[in-house]
């Protein structure tokens, strides 16, 4: 039963690997680099993504994650403050 237990849980362990492989590797219809600044701190960060909007809101997100303390400086990041720079790497198919 143990060995039954087992394998499953490594097939459905693969599964989720390779789904998380799979969506990270397909290419979006939209690449966006986008640049924030942020009580005085500053990153760049690079997403795709499906829609335009998805990808600047997800490259912005990933930015202000890194240089925001906390869930209120993240979310004042991402919501009041303009990216410093975007960058379209690739829009549309």
């Amino acid at each position: 039963m143990k060995r039954k237990t087992l394998l499953v849980s490594l097939g459905f362990l693969a599964l989720v690997i390779g789904a998380i492989v799979f969506t990270t590797l397909a290419e979006g219809g939209y690449r966006v680099e986008v640049c924030m600044e942020f009580q005085g701190r500053g990153t760049c960060r690079t997403a795709s993504a499906s829609t335009e909007e998805q990808a600047l809101r997800a490259a912005t997100e990933n930015a202000c994650a890194l240089i925001a303390s906390g869930v209120t400086e993240s979310i004042q990041c991402t919501s009041h403050t303009p990216p410093a720079s975007v960058k379209w790497l690739q829009r549309g198919k």
